[in-house]
């Protein structure tokens, strides 16, 4: 078994098979040694070495994790939870990281700018913590993502000629609005700024909004631009740091040159598009730079830009399986916080499927959940998210909630959503 920490150190247990990453949440006012947190969750995970697929510790069993560790996970081992994990069996890394409670800065061009450039945050972020557990996608989307990064650092970190072997440093996500695009880019910059905690000090994440910097700036040709990406350049040059740079909706790229090809916008706009490329293709030179693009038109995205995308991952609605597992995670939650009470057990989609779906006593309030799933299908990840929430509000209104009565909320509260999406579409 080997732990690896986050100066890159390790230590053997035994044979190394599998790889389990365990991340270790400090607290923020502790100042204890990482070497002194290392070796006490050493301890934690040799007492406790048969766990169940993902596990977190948030209570623990001696003084010194209780004092400075807000929690101890084992993570992103969604294909094991079907068999119990020997961690004595594995090489376990184990990255020990504390949260950033600053909000976003902004980085301006000028100081009488009303409108910055972009937001501007130290990961890992407060702010991002949580995020990555709340995205469920019926695929391996985000275990490629981590991949996909993974391996840019180390293609780069052994100065493989890119000249030879091309890779831009660009991923694009593409889909329909609400499926949480924009949200992955971010949980991926956290989870990276973590998971590679060993070969950078932080991260620094920044999100650039392509219809503000489009709508604001044609008259400025491509000189703010330039100043922008400078800015970036200056983040850029501390190799201690990751550096996320996040372009939403970046199909405003070619909407932008679709205007000035057709004679309605100034031929100045096509320079700022220009020059977002180029510049673009000049901070990618740098091993310690992902670029992050999301787009919500797939048929609109500039050509120019997908030729620059190493990764271009579709993401779609959520499957009935996915929206089951939000729902899930939604009421797990609400138990925790006892507006659900008494808590009773739900089984996960895996049990449902093991039992073949059987009604039973116990497994009553978990078919309805999955019926409630099937209804929700079409629904956006932003607008599952936020049902449960509608149907306290709408439909329960009382401080607290028995699981089957919330049930029967949430039924009324999808109905309710279809009928509003259907008059939507309608009024179009």
């Amino acid at each position: 078994m080997v732990f690896t920490g986050m100066d890159g150190d390790s230590m053997e247990f035994g044979n190394q098979e599998q790889n389990i990453h365990v991340e270790v949440h400090v607290k923020s006012h502790s100042t204890a040694k990482l070497s002194e947190v290392r070796t006490h969750v050493l301890g934690l995970l040799n007492r406790h070495s048969m766990v169940f697929g993902n596990y977190r510790w948030a209570e623990f069993d001696e003084d010194f994790l209780q004092k400075h560790v807000e929690a101890v996970a084992i993570v992103d081992q969604e294909e094991l939870v079907t068999q119990p994990l020997d961690l004595k069996s594995c090489s376990v890394s184990v990255h020990i990281f504390t949260l950033n409670e600053d909000g976003p800065s902004t980085l301006s061009l000028e100081e009488d700018e009303e409108l910055s450039a972009a937001n501007h945050w130290l990961l890992p972020a407060a702010e991002f913590h949580g995020i990555w557990e709340s995205l469920v996608y019926d695929s391996r989307v985000k275990t490629q993502l981590l991949d996909y990064i993974t391996t840019t650092i180390f293609f780069s970190d052994k100065k493989v000629d890119s000249n030879l072997i091309s890779w831009n440093r660009v991923v694009l996500l593409h889909g329909p609005p609400g499926t949480g695009k924009t949200s992955l880019c971010k949980a991926l910059a956290q989870k990276l700024s973590i998971r590679l905690s060993s070969r950078y000090s932080y991260g620094q994440f920044v999100e650039i909004n392509s219809h503000s910097l489009f709508s604001k700036w044609f008259s400025e040709s491509g000189k703010l631009v330039t100043k922008m990406f400078q800015k970036i350049q200056q983040l850029i040059d501390d190799k201690d740091a990751l550096v996320f740079v996040l372009i939403d909706e970046v199909e405003s790229l070619t909407a932008a040159r679709s205007a000035c090809q057709a004679g309605t916008e100034p031929s100045d706009a096509i320079r700022v598009v220009n020059s977002v490329l180029t510049q673009l293709d000049q901070i990618k030179r740098h091993s310690n730079v992902v670029i992050l693009t999301t787009s919500n038109v797939t048929e609109k995205i500039d050509l120019a830009f997908v030729d620059r995308a190493d990764i271009k991952q579709y993401i779609g609605p959520p499957s009935e399986k996915g929206i089951y597992n939000i729902y899930l995670s939604c009421l797990e939650e609400l138990m925790k916080c006892q507006i659900i009470y008494p808590r009773q057990q739900l089984f996960t989609m895996f049990e449902l499927e093991t039992m073949g779906f059987a009604k039973s006593e116990v497994s009553e309030h978990s078919l309805n959940l999955r019926n409630i799933a099937v209804k929700s299908k079409g629904l956006s990840g932003r607008a599952l998210r936020k049902l449960p929430f509608l149907a306290h509000a709408l439909f329960v209104k009382t401080p607290m909630v028995t699981l089957e009565r919330f049930l029967e909320a949430m039924d009324q509260a999808v109905d309710k959503q279809m009928e509003e999406k259907a008059n939507l579409v309608n009024d179009v």
